[in-house]
């Protein structure tokens, strides 16, 4: 190796790890932020902030359990904030990852109610793939509304998820309802889409779609940092009269891009289904697809910084229910108002470089 490539190695090695500095830094002040303004709530109303701050240490690293349920809250997080840091590279704003997840997670659980005897092995690649094509073409909807007609992406998305919330509610509640069940679900899907759990963790649902979210964000980082793919998305998303006076197919960019967006939402099925309900039951979202859209900001958009984002909101979800029922003081309502402030800091703390790179322009 010659003294040049040693440079560029050198030199790639320094990026890497200031975009890790940076991603830390910016994840520890937001978490730090968030926890204050809770702790001083929670001090109003009464409680003491030391024993707050011990309930969501025990809830955080207690035992193998909690620390797998941190986990298991952050797996569908991994797939709606890529989804919403996708959408960003392009200057677009996901907010329809709630809908796509929903009506995704739908069509790989009709896949597999449709063909139960599968072999294995093709079972769940096949599965996953039908929920990927369903919520990829609920993601390229609005982006045909906006490369073809200038629709904003902000309100075809939001109506849409409408939308998919109607649609799912009539096929759980109708034509695919669980007869055998009063709750509204469809039947069990066989053992073959079934995602194996890890027993590391005590019986937390904790499966292999936290690996296959984790390599997805890896794979995106890659091909936006190193393939002329994600220099064009780049390049678009930072000016799109500079692409467009390049010759880059702008529309078609934004349609590919929200489709894929939409498509990886859809992959919530493999934690919130093949890994953990093993049926499709209405309303399971618990509004990841909007939790994602803060994961984004708080890393901002950068699809390696995901990762961390998703565990630190995954943890956050877990420490909030533990409060709620180890507090006499902090009721389910005050645990919300707190999860809320934690919220509102990392959205800020994630703005802020959007905000800095407005100004520099």
């Amino acid at each position: 190796m010659n003294t040049i490539e040693v440079n560029e190695t050198k030199g790639k090695a320094k990026i890497v790890s200031r975009i890790f500095e940076g991603l830390f830094m910016q994840t520890f002040l937001a978490l730090a932020l968030g926890i204050a303004a809770s702790l001083l709530v929670a001090w109003v109303a009464g409680e003491n902030p030391a024993r707050v701050l011990s309930i969501f240490y025990t809830s955080f690293f207690g035992s193998a359990y909690d620390f797998g349920m941190c986990l298991h809250y952050a797996t569908p997080l991994l797939f709606t904030g890529l989804s919403v840091s996708l959408a960003f590279q392009l200057g677009l704003f996901n907010v329809g990852a709630e809908g796509q997840l929903a009506i995704g997670a739908l069509g790989a659980t009709l896949f597999a109610l449709q063909f139960p005897n599968l072999v294995w092995y093709l079972a769940i690649p096949a599965a996953s793939v039908s929920g990927f094509i369903v919520g990829g073409l609920w993601g390229f909807v609005p982006g045909w509304i906006l490369a073809k007609r200038g629709g904003h992406e902000v309100i075809s998305t939001i109506m849409l998820n409408f939308i998919a919330s109607a649609l799912c509610g009539y096929l759980v509640l109708g034509p695919v309802r669980n007869p055998e069940s009063s709750n509204p679900e469809t039947p069990a899907i066989s053992a073959q889409y079934r995602l194996d759990i890890w027993p590391l963790f005590d019986d937390a649902p904790v499966s292999w779609a936290l690996l296959i979210g984790i390599f997805l964000c890896l794979v995106t980082f890659l091909t936006l940092q190193k393939s002329a793919l994600g220099f064009r998305l780049r390049v678009t998303g930072n000016n799109i009269m500079a692409a467009r006076t390049a010759g880059y197919p702008v529309k078609k960019l934004q349609m590919a891009v929200l489709t894929a967006a939409g498509g990886i939402s859809g992959l919530v099925a493999l934690p919130e289904i093949f890994g953990n309900a093993n049926r499709y039951v209405l309303g399971f979202s618990s509004d990841l697809g909007f939790t994602g859209i803060a994961v984004a900001l708080l890393v901002g958009a950068n699809p390696l910084g995901v990762i961390p984002a998703a565990f630190l909101f995954g943890c956050l979800q877990k420490g909030a229910m533990d409060l709620e029922f180890q507090s006499e003081i902090v009721t389910r309502d005050l645990a919300l108002v707190m999860r809320a402030l934690i919220l509102i800091a990392v959205i800020l703390v994630g703005a802020m470089p959007f905000y800095r790179n407005k100004g520099t322009r």
